[in-house]
């Protein structure tokens, strides 16, 4: 029997034939693992490269530091303000629309007030920016969340004795808008109506577009800064997303509504 099983196996060595399944006692052999001090890097790295690209090109989470999006989102000083979900893909596919809430980079003359909150350390400097790529530290840029009230092409304005905001001569729906106004407007300079001071008529260049708070007296949006080079719109690659969502804080979980305002 002996000399049978060893004729048998002459023709297939047992290192070519088992020595991947099992052991010299007929085991099955265990994989090899990474050690721990090399492995916990691998996952670290690996979770923040997907963490970064789901950031650039998926979404990201912002929070709302103030009540210039009243009633719709929720921010002050000193208070939790709603964390909001950005859609990054949909305008990869269509085009911003009148009624869209969204997130953008303010262009230079919105930028006035804006204070970046990097350290003068370099090195800590770095690893706040590296830590920006990856959503643990917001962008050292000034990004402001606004509705899109008119775009390219459209004339926007609002003067003395208009039922509202209007576009191409119509009133736009300001259903969503904060009321009563946060400010009673000066009716020398403007009306409720208006929600503010009067403005316009602004034709707003191709590819951008014009910004309002839905708290119509206390956002410093398009309106007070129609007198630099973009006449207070924003362009298009300075489009930062949709917003889409409130995930935070819990009691405010819900969806944001691009209303159609201009039906």
């Amino acid at each position: 029997m002996l000399g049978f099983l060893n004729v048998t196996h002459s023709d297939v060595p047992f290192n070519e034939a088992t020595s991947n399944d099992v052991t010299a006692g007929g085991q099955p052999e265990k994989e090899k693992s990474l050690p721990w001090y090399v492995e916990i890097p691998v996952i670290v790295v690996l979770t923040m490269l997907l963490v970064f690209l789901l950031q650039t090109f998926v979404g990201r989470v912002y929070v709302i530091p103030s009540q210039s999006m009243e009633p719709t989102l929720h921010g002050c000083e000193g208070c939790v303000g709603d964390r909001i979900a950005v859609d990054k893909l949909s305008y990869r596919f269509s085009d911003p629309e009148p009624g869209d809430v969204i997130v953008f980079k303010g262009t230079e003359s919105w930028d006035t007030t804006f204070v970046s909150q990097r350290s003068a350390n370099p090195a800590l400097r770095a690893v706040q920016n590296l830590g920006s790529y990856v959503g643990l530290v917001a962008p050292d840029e000034n990004d402001l969340v606004k509705r899109i009230i008119a775009t390219g092409g459209q004339t926007v304005s609002c003067q003395e004795g208009d039922p509202g905001i209007m576009v191409d001569g119509k009133k736009v729906d300001d259903s969503y808008t904060l009321h009563p106004l946060y400010y009673p407007p000066n009716p020398a300079t403007g009306s409720e109506e208006c929600g503010g001071p009067y403005f316009g008529p602004i034709t707003v260049p191709e590819d951008h577009y014009f910004m309002m708070g839905d708290n119509r007296t206390n956002s410093l949006d398009s309106r007070f800064h129609t007198g630099d080079a973009e006449q207070g719109t924003i362009p298009r690659e300075n489009i930062r997303g949709k917003v889409q969502f409130i995930i935070y804080p819990f009691s405010r979980i819900g969806g944001v509504e691009d209303y159609d305002i201009q039906h």
